[in-house]
Formats: C-alpha cells, sequence, structure tokens
C-alpha cells in the first residue's frame, strides 16, 4: 500500500459524487492549525491528487474542513444546516494508505477510515 492521504465526498441527498466541495487539509502543531493545501472535488467526488502523498506523508494530527455549505446551497433555498465539516485525525503510520470519506447532506454527515 502507497503512503497517501485521500478523500471522497458523497452527496446522500441526492445519492450523487459531490463534485465541487472545497477542502482544506491543515497540520495540527503545538503552533496551531497551519494550511498544507485546499483542493475542490472533481465529478466523481474525490481530489485529482492525493492531499498528502508519499514525499509529504508524516505521522501527526491534522483536520480536513470541507465546506458543504457552498455545495448544498441554493439560492432559491434556505441556507443548509451545514457549512463546515471538520474532521480531525490522526496519522500513525506515514508509510501507511488513508482514506477519509464524507457521506453528506445539508443536515448530517458521516465518515469513517478507508484505505
Amino acid at each position: 500500500m502507497s503512503a497517501k492521504l485521500s478523500t471522497h465526498v458523497l452527496d446522500t441527498k441526492n445519492g450523487i459524487p459531490a463534485a465541487g466541495v472545497k477542502i482544506e487539509l491543515f497540520e495540527i502543531t503545538d503552533e496551531g492549525n497551519l494550511l498544507h493545501t485546499t483542493a475542490t472535488t472533481n465529478c466523481d467526488g474525490r481530489t485529482d491528487s492525493p492531499l498528502l502523498s508519499v514525499d509529504t506523508m508524516k505521522e501527526g494530527d491534522f483536520l480536513l474542513k470541507f465546506h458543504i455549505g457552498d455545495y448544498f446551497y441554493d439560492s432559491a433555498e434556505e441556507a443548509p444546516f451545514l457549512s463546515i465539516i471538520p474532521i480531525q485525525f490522526r496519522v500513525n503510520d506515514a508509510s501507511a494508505g488513508y482514506h477519509v470519506p464524507l457521506l453528506a447532506s445539508p443536515w448530517s454527515y458521516s465518515t469513517y477510515k478507508g484505505n
């Protein structure tokens, strides 16, 4: 298994991949949260490249921020209940693959550790 961090976003309201969702990855340090990268999901609900790759993967605490409210916002409707979904997690093995999927609707979400 190749060392990397990946994600994908599924729109559970409409039963489709969520394209166009802005994602920010922060490394959590003693000095605060340091922005590592920003990406946007493609038509498959995935980022075009891993958020961390073999060269940048390291152990530590990280925070993903999914800007899901912008995805679900429709000016004809009330703004969605959820705006940004934060998922904080730990990389314990920098040589492993980590996959953090998000299943989201305007009102709820779930995630799990994939690989």
